[in-house]
């Protein structure tokens, strides 16, 4: 997917209404006979390459026959099709590569995160963010700063919101081990992660360092699950000025495969929330500048 990619509730409609023409048994073609529309447009809205008009959406709803509730809920993704959420109020913060990510993660209904190096950032408290934020740009100006924060904060906000994604993040034990920010924000981090992971949307696991190698050492990745259009999965991943979106059957399948892997050999999540005490208790004890 290129920065330039179409919204996300663009592509979901677009997703939606080739899979009801599909499940309708019927072509483009068949479908550009039936609307009145040319076959062009049904493919340029199957791709999501041009807004969406509702009128659209409409004849090739009747076209499919899909009726209420259905129709309704395609309407109203007709509507907003091109809105971009909490991007419009960041565009300024966010980074080309990283505002795709930021609008499917606002609206994936799952995400499955494997974190080798840094806590994952919906589970930042502000104080570790802001070392991280730090450590990744040196000097912003505080204007920066505190956009950069706002947009954290503003993510975290769907863990405590009324669609909560079910989120199944394995950190690596070396995350919990990084002395981001010093003993007391990470006594604090450690602290937040425990709470964190006693929310029922979450599944909170670490890898431990006695597992050895495995076949993600290093390498970090998110899958992100759309639970009513599953041809929208994708697999994302980062490095230092770029990022990737793996979007082919065989890559995503990889990925899965390879999370379950992780997911198998980590601690339990009462036997992670254990260890997180632990350590944060550990660092509460240890003398200033220990670290």
């Amino acid at each position: 997917m290129p920065s330039s990619a179409a919204p996300i509730r663009r592509r979901k409609l677009a997703v939606r209404l080739a899979e009801l023409r599909k499940a309708a048994k019927k072509q483009q073609k068949e479908a550009a006979e039936w609307t009145g529309l040319s076959q062009s447009t049904i493919s340029r809205v199957e791709r999501a390459e041009y807004p969406i008009e509702i009128k659209h959406v409409r004849l090739l709803a009747m076209c499919y026959g899909v009726e209420s509730p259905e129709l309704d809920q395609l309407l109203r993704m007709a509507e907003e099709s091109d809105d971009r959420g909490l991007l419009i109020a960041h565009s300024d913060t966010v980074p080309d590569f990283a505002r795709d990510y930021f609008e499917l993660e606002g609206y994936a209904t799952e995400l499955w995160v494997h974190e080798p190096a840094w806590v994952f950032g919906l589970f930042q408290t502000p104080a570790y963010a802001r070392a991280v934020l730090l450590a990744a740009e040196p000097n912003p100006t505080a204007a920066e700063l505190d956009r950069a924060l706002a947009l954290r904060i503003a993510r975290q906000a769907r863990l405590y919101g009324e669609q909560q994604p079910i989120l199944r993040v394995v950190l690596d034990e070396a995350v919990l081990h990084r002395a981001i920010g010093g003993a007391e924000v990470m006594a604090e981090q450690l602290a937040h992660l425990v709470e964190v992971s006693k929310l029922p949307t979450v599944d909170l696991r670490v890898l431990p360092f006695r597992t050895g190698a495995h076949r993600a050492v290093g390498a970090g990745f998110t899958v992100l699950r759309f639970e009513d259009t599953p041809g929208m999965n994708v697999v994302y991943t980062e490095n230092l000025r770029s990022g990737a979106y793996l979007e082919k059957p065989t890559d995503l399948d990889h990925h899965v495969q390879v999370f379950e892997e992780i997911v198998s050999a980590a601690l339990a999540p009462e036997e992670s929330r254990d260890l997180l005490d632990t350590l944060r208790q550990a660092l509460w004890r240890q003398p200033e500048g220990a670290l």
